[in-house]
């Protein structure tokens, strides 16, 4: 037994590794194809992009787990069935169910790992990479002067260079327009000839000019000179500095992001999923208090008394009530004030679904902290016995039912939690009903592995159609004869 068990774990533990690696490179390059353009151009060093694929890599962990579990446990059955290992541990007197139990201890216990991941890691990773995409797509990217093309990178500058050397820190024939605050977007520069450095402030840069002009356009004293006042200035030599501070790379305060879904544990998914709920239901005990006072009827126009204690009575509208000089002045503060309950019922209802929104946002992720382990489990149970029935190893056919399967489960998944978002059905149900509709599969595939049936002999299912084929003619031949 002990030598089965430990063929089994390592005949899995081995290609559950590969496929790992493998279907995590997959989700890194789906990743950089989603985000290229915020990467290019900007001048980043490689330990930025490096950090990056680090946490993106932390954060695919949740989508990576599932799809290995279920493609490493096709393939290794897979194996074990065609080379006739599973018929030889058969053969031996060890049922499937023994010879796996090693390995659903194993799969068990790495699922509680990934629960652990998911609620401890998981978060720090989401925030880590949150906030370092934002600054990543925030920044600016570099200043790169086109030959004749005028470049506003620079704020309140527009730069053209019609000729450039290789390194691009020499330009000849620039023309600067500076549109400062302050000028009438009329001071021009031009020069011969310009040499690009980078100060010692990192956040400037110098440029030096040779053999150029400078043309100057102020307008005069509004009282005693409004005329306009026009400089020329000549020079042989001089350097124009400009800010840079908006290409360099900023980091945000990582506290920002912390209250996102995504970035908080159990415990704090919890208290902010209640601490929105009762703010919530505080503000729609005020919503009734706002606008009762508007719910009124009265007659501020021709006072009465009431002789009788009986109710006023009138037959077509409260407008009888009112004398005929002042009904158009009462229908039309009766018109404010109702479009004023309007108004504060559609903020009101605004606000609560936003915060019924971001509620549902938090039990959702609450409930993917226990989806996460029990989809391996599932995936786990579907794989397995699948691989022992189709007994095909390598990365054709497993690879082919595991995408299917996967797929199966993402789109249910997908479509069950954009209902929970929209709030049509409970959260809970939501997260769950994927692995709701594909735990049966799975002990259903379990049961048929176990009893070493054929699922999916070609030649089983022609023979069971022909019996039902000849059963359903044989009332029809009796009744020809």
């Amino acid at each position: 037994m002990k030598k089965v068990h430990v063929l089994v774990l390592k005949a899995f533990i081995k290609p559950f590794i590969v496929t790992f690696f493998i279907v995590m490179f997959v989700l890194l390059m789906l990743f950089l194809f989603k985000y290229i353009d915020d990467l290019i151009g900007k001048g980043f060093e490689w330990y930025v992009i490096l950090q990056l694929l680090w946490y993106a890599s932390a954060t695919n962990v949740a989508m990576a787990l599932p799809l290995s579990m279920l493609l490493s446990s096709i393939m290794t059955f897979g194996n074990l069935g065609e080379s006739y290992e599973l018929v030889a541990i058969k053969a031996a007197g060890i049922s499937l169910r023994k010879a796996m139990m090693p390995l659903i201890i194993f799969v068990m216990l790495f699922s509680t790992g990934a629960f652990f991941f998911s609620d401890y890691m998981l978060p720090i990773a989401n925030l880590k990479m949150g906030s370092l995409l934002y600054d990543v797509r925030q920044k600016k990217a570099d200043f790169l002067i086109t030959e004749g093309v005028f470049n506003n990178s620079i704020p309140n500058y527009s730069i053209r260079a019609m000729d450039k050397s290789n390194d691009g820190t020499l330009l000849h024939n620039l023309t600067i327009y500076e549109h400062a605050q302050g000028s009438s977007g009329t001071n021009v520069l031009m020069a011969e000839e310009g040499k690009m450095y980078d100060a010692p402030d990192p956040n400037y840069m110098i440029l030096e000019l040779k053999n150029g002009v400078r043309y100057e356009e102020q307008s005069g004293s509004k009282v005693y000179n409004p005329r306009q006042l026009f400089t020329r200035y000549y020079f042989e030599q001089t350097e124009q500095r400009f800010d840079m501070s908006d290409f360099q790379m900023k980091r945000t305060d990582e506290n920002l992001f912390k209250s996102h879904y995504a970035m908080l544990n159990l415990r704090q998914l919890d208290y902010y999923a209640d601490s929105i709920q009762h703010y919530n239901d505080s503000l729609r005990t005020t919503v009734i208090r706002e606008i009762i006072p508007y719910y009124r009827v009265y007659n501020q126009y021709q006072p009465f008394k009431i002789e009788n204690t009986s109710p006023v009575t009138f037959e077509n509208s409260t407008l009888e009530l009112i004398p005929d000089d002042s009904k158009t002045q009462a229908v039309s503060e009766a018109s404010n004030q109702v479009r004023y309950i309007q108004d504060v019922l559609t903020l009101k209802a605004t606000t609560d679904a936003e915060f019924s929104t971001s509620i549902r946002r938090y039990l959702m992720e609450y409930q993917r902290k226990f989806t996460l382990s029990v989809v391996c489990l599932v995936f786990f149970s579907i794989g397995a016995p699948l691989g022992a029935i189709i007994r095909k190893g390598g990365l054709g056919l497993p690879v082919v039912m595991a995408i299917i399967f996967f797929l199966i489960y993402y789109v249910i998944s997908t479509l069950a939690e954009k209902s929970a978002r929209e709030g049509n059905i409970d959260t809970t149900l939501g997260m769950w009903t994927a692995i709701i509709v594909l735990a049966p599969l799975g002990v259903f595939l379990t049961y048929k592995a176990a009893t070493d049936s054929a699922l999916f002999d070609v030649e089983q299912y022609k023979t069971i159609v022909k019996k039902t084929w000849r059963k359903i003619q044989k009332p029809f031949k009796r009744k020809a004869r």
